[in-house]
């Protein structure tokens, strides 16, 4: 009971905290960036809080109980990622100042139809990324609170739904520095507990095999290794919310420590995380794999502390959620409405938003209750956001002079090189077809960017 009176106190905390945190908003840029003055630990608080989603916890977890600490440190390509969009992205933000989206940024690049474009997949991505943790919401309510799944994604959603319709970014800012720092707190005990209860570290080492303390093993060889540490690395690069988190700093000094500090942060995290799965197999190696986790908050835990850990696993969920569902409502209104129709009055700009924000998040519910393979849905948009959009975009931030000839070259190859390699080859190798769209989206771009610039010069 007491554990169920700290998750009810939190949830409702979290709600009244978001609602509250949200008032006064003007306009479609309040929503979407909120005053954009955030110091170094807000912005690093609210990123890390918006990609430790279910994958990167729960989910590595699950991961590293079958194939051992390899998942960790191919979730490491993630953090390098964060560390070299602090050192070579953020310096050029200020190139697209007053841009509040990804479309914003493209748009100048590369035009209207690109903007549209880039609207339309930050769309089909947010709304995948959304659905898959509305799917971890049920699961995670279910487990703890042994309640129906569908009571979890309906309260869970609901409550994130609400606070991100109303509030816009200034609650999911707030709301995200509240989850983050329950979750940095909540999931690293979880690890000291479980290790204790096995009665200490030389107890964990002699009851995993040996295998599972090498980073190439059987269960997963060299090249799929190689592929998924690409895929980590460069699938979520420069997504909506990211960006956002980017356009939201006072300076670029606070944004740039704040995505760094981000970066350093995810290495130990990832790491803690994964552990956990080592503690659930040392539990009990004939568990369900999905299960490591919630098994060892649940077995390890004492009473009150077990509903703090839990609260910073519901934070996980919630956290990744909120940020999404801003990111597919800004895409929308900014990238796709505004781009057809013009001007719009900030008064309607904001009701588009918080209309958009809660059609996506029903449509998530939806999904996440009529189809139980909601992860298929998160990995066909995941594989498709780099292979057409993160060439394109890295070249802009990064200052290089480019032009529309080679963005449509570049979308187009990468969607080709992808569907190629994934659909019509079955990833050959185990190499995966993220990596290969990428690939042929920057030679595809590269190429026809040389061309562009030997015909401006004739």
């Amino acid at each position: 009971m007491l554990d169920n009176a700290i998750i009810l106190i939190y949830l409702v905390g979290v709600l009244i905290l978001g609602m509250w945190s949200g008032r006064k908003l003007k306009s479609l840029k309040d929503f979407s960036l909120s005053h954009a003055t955030y110091g170094p630990f807000v912005i690093f608080a609210t990123l890390s809080a918006s990609f430790i989603g279910g994958g990167f916890s729960v989910g590595n977890a699950s991961k590293v109980f079958v194939f051992g600490i390899g998942n960790i440190v191919a979730l490491w390509g993630f953090s390098i990622k964060e560390l070299l969009v602090a050192k070579f992205i953020v310096p050029n933000v200020n190139r697209f100042k007053g841009a509040i989206s990804v479309g914003d940024i493209m748009g100048r690049a590369y035009g209207r139809t690109a903007q549209i474009i880039t609207g339309i997949f930050s769309i089909l991505l947010c709304a995948g990324i959304v659905g898959a943790q509305v799917g971890a919401m049920g699961d995670v309510f279910h487990i703890f609170l042994e309640m129906p799944e569908l009571w979890g994604i309906l309260i869970g959603c609901g409550i994130v739904i609400l606070y991100s319709t109303v509030g816009g970014m200034r609650a999911v800012v707030v709301t995200d520095v509240v989850q983050f720092c329950i979750l940095a707190v909540g999931i690293p005990l979880a690890l000291v507990m479980g290790i204790a209860k096995l009665g200490g570290i030389a107890s964990l080492r002699d009851a995993i095999p040996a295998s599972h303390f090498s980073i190439i093993n059987t269960a997963r060889p060299l090249v799929p290794f190689i592929s998924l540490f690409l895929t980590l690395m460069l699938g979520e690069t420069l997504v909506p919310p990211y960006v956002q988190r980017l356009l939201m700093g006072k300076d670029l000094r606070a944004t740039a420590r704040g995505t760094l500090w981000s970066g350093i942060f995810s290495f130990p995290f990832f790491a803690i995380t994964g552990c956990i799965g080592l503690v659930a197999l040392a539990f009990d190696s004939n568990m369900d794999s999905t299960l490591a986790m919630p098994s060892v908050i649940k077995s390890a835990m004492p009473i009150g502390l077990r509903g703090v850990v839990v609260a910073g696993v519901i934070s996980i969920v919630m956290s990744s959620a909120d940020s999404f569902l801003n990111g597919a409502a800004t895409a929308c209104v900014n990238d796709i409405v505004k781009a057809f129709s013009g001007v719009i009055s900030p008064k309607k700009e904001l009701f588009l938003a918080r209309t958009t924000n809660v059609l996506v998040g029903v449509v998530a519910v939806v999904f996440a209750v009529s189809i139980p393979n909601i992860l298929d849905i998160l990995i066909f948009a995941y594989n498709f956001w780099a292979p057409t959009i993160l060439v394109p975009l890295a070249a802009a931030l990064l200052g290089f002079r480019t032009s529309k000839t080679a963005f449509a070259t570049g979308v187009t190859l990468g969607v080709i090189g992808t569907v190629a390699w994934k659909y019509g080859l079955g990833d050959p190798k185990g190499f995966d077809g993220l990596v290969f769209g990428i690939f042929c989206n920057f030679i595809g771009f590269t190429i026809a960017n040389i061309v562009s610039a030997r015909a401006r010069a004739k």
